[in-house]
């Protein structure tokens, strides 16, 4: 690389989400519609694999003693427990796709975001909304997959996202799903440049 020319790194983009806004179905769409060097990051997790989920692919499945070590370790960039399950973004899963160029997307939800935003000042943060509570408690009971308590819970814990929504750069409503996949990618596209994250 000739001196002075910086390389530039793709960029650290954060997404976050309450269950039932949307985000995987946007997520998607925007890996396959967008013309953007732009990979997901994936995420570890204690959790049990399901039966349609690769490891390595889907999630990196560990142990919970895995975890601990790598936690221990200092590899995560961030990590929260939801549900009893951790889940946490691999350090070098981000940095090692940003220094060959490529805009990295961590799927995450708010401790997450914000433990990524302190140790990377530069990443862009988006927050996919519902419409409303109400409109999000009918996608979830339209899903058919969880019990009334389930249900309350990921109700609750979508309000307490919701009410940190204004701490991310950028706020998208999802009343629409193609405008607001428009949207993501019209913001994406205007940060492909950054900076690598600290180590502390």
């Amino acid at each position: 690389m000739p001196k002075g020319v910086e390389h530039k790194q793709g960029p650290r983009i954060i997404l976050s989400g309450p269950s039932g806004s949307g985000k995987s179905t946007v997520i998607q769409r925007l890996l396959d519609a967008s013309d953007l060097p732009l990979r997901l990051s994936v995420s570890a997790t204690t959790r049990t694999r399901r039966k349609n989920e690769t490891d390595g692919e889907d999630y990196y499945f560990l142990s919970r003693q895995q975890f601990e070590e790598a936690l221990a370790r200092g590899d995560f960039l961030e990590w929260a427990e939801v549900y009893g399950n951790r889940y946490g973004t691999l350090r070098a899963e981000v940095e090692s796709k940003r220094q060959d160029g490529q805009g990295v997307l961590l799927d995450i939800d708010v401790q997450g975001a914000e433990q990524v935003r302190k140790a990377c000042p530069d990443s862009v943060s988006i927050f996919l909304a519902p419409p409303s509570l109400s409109v999000l408690e009918q996608r979830l009971r339209r899903r058919g997959t969880e019990d009334e308590a389930a249900i309350q819970r990921r109700l609750a814990a979508a309000a307490a996202e919701m009410a940190r929504q204004d701490e991310y750069d950028h706020v998208v409503i999802n009343d629409n799903l193609d405008r607001a996949v428009e949207e993501v990618v019209a913001l994406v596209r205007k940060y492909f440049r950054g900076k690598p994250c600290s180590t502390n």
